[in-house]
């Protein structure tokens, strides 16, 4: 089935949503029985792979041209996943002849962000989009959007037809923080009433879908050019060697004992709790300087923030309880620096130190330290580490 996104304004329909059915009149009708059966069945990877190839096949033969973009809904788990043989073809002839978006749901911001970031960069690089589905389902993953930069922003049907409360505010907020900084679109679901449509209106989105608007059905065999341009071009990161190499192109360093690094370290790692369910990204050289202490502390900080890792040579998977651990290898220039990243909706900012291999006391060790609060900067330099994490 596929169900018109539309231009709020205009009302023109600009894209389409693909949207999975089982067999009508079957037990398996509903997509949330479908996938729980293939969950319990051990095959949920090929029924997403069969959906995608399902979705695409309707679109090449109605011939949805590219100027429509199609969206379709993907687990990013199974984004990894070779295609086999007859959907590979499917899916080459859609790369040639479709503008497909692949709609990510927020959830699995939280549930295994390294591996998502992954499976975001295999999508771009396939020249796809990318829309982050359900935003604000979840209002932890927040502080997680800004490293996808998706090119659509899905707002959660409950933020247009609920009352809007703090949490909700805080949601649109960071939403429009972001589509500011990267021209991404917002589109608003479950347009259901006029009411709907101007609560979308209000909070930014440009697009939106629903009842309201068109609801699932096949697809059309013509399709007007639309008036309102969807195409999509951002380009995938490519995350720089080691934070200390990204900063110090841009900003200077100063010379620091590891007396006044630790509490300006200890300042951001605090000043994390601030800002709403941020991200906090550490790397500690080695696993002896993330002593029992330290691991109490991150402990806490991972109760309030939205992910936190910690990385360094001999690291575990799990160095604490809520914190994800990256062992790095004895040939990363990692090894030796000392970072504190923060990102939140926002808030951001790091603090980025190189050992200079000092061997006296262990305070008066001196390090090549930058402070930044720029957002971009600060991103980077978060890329850099996540990129070392490895998937769940």
């Amino acid at each position: 089935m596929y169900q018109p996104i539309v231009d709020l304004v205009t009302g023109e329909v600009v894209a389409y949503e693909a949207l999975a059915r089982g067999e009508g009149g079957t037990p398996l009708e509903s997509p949330a029985d479908l996938f729980a059966w293939a969950r319990r069945n051990d095959c949920e990877a090929d029924l997403d792979l069969a959906c995608q190839a399902a979705a695409m096949t309707g679109a090449l033969e109605r011939r949805l041209p590219a100027s429509v973009p199609l969206f379709i809904n993907a687990e990013p788990a199974w984004l990894h996943v070779p295609w086999p043989g007859p959907l590979a073809q499917v899916r080459d002839q859609a790369r040639k002849r479709l503008q497909v978006v692949v709609e990510i749901t927020e959830r699995a911001l939280v549930a295994d962000p390294a591996g998502l970031f992954a499976a975001v960069r295999e999508v771009r690089q396939a020249g796809w989009g990318v829309a982050l589905d359900d935003v604000g389902a979840h209002p932890a993953s927040l502080a997680l959007m800004p490293f996808i930069e998706p090119d659509v922003i899905k707002l959660d049907l409950r933020l247009i037809q609920q009352n809007t409360t703090a949490e909700i505010a805080a949601v649109i907020n960071a939403v429009i923080a972001q589509a500011e900084r990267t021209g991404a679109i917002v589109l608003a679901e479950g347009i259901e009433t006029e009411q709907h449509r101007s609560r979308a209106l209000a909070m930014g989105a440009t697009l939106g879908q629903g009842w309201l608007l068109g609801r699932p059905g096949p697809l059309p065999g013509r399709h007007p050019v639309p008036q309102h341009d969807l195409s999509f071009t951002r380009g995938h990161h490519c995350p720089p060697a080691t934070p200390f190499e990204a900063v110090r192109q841009v900003r200077p360093a100063r010379i620091s004992t590891k007396d006044l690094v630790l509490p300006m370290s200890h300042y951001l790692e605090n000043h994390a709790l601030g800002d709403s369910t941020p991200v906090l990204l550490s790397a500690f050289e080695d696993v002896t300087h993330f002593t029992p202490q330290t691991a109490i502390r991150y402990e806490k900080l991972s109760q309030q923030c939205a992910f936190v890792a910690a990385l360094g040579a001999g690291m575990e998977a799990a160095p604490a309880p809520g914190v994800r651990g990256a062992d790095l290898r004895s040939d990363d220039r990692l090894a030796g620096e000392w970072v504190v990243a923060v990102i939140g909706p926002h808030f951001s900012g790091a603090l980025v130190a190189k050992d200079l291999g000092d061997s006296g006391p262990d305070r008066e060790r001196r390090f090549e330290c930058v402070i930044t609060y720029d957002r971009d900067l600060v991103l980077e330099i978060a890329r850099s580490l996540f990129d070392r994490i490895d998937p769940i």
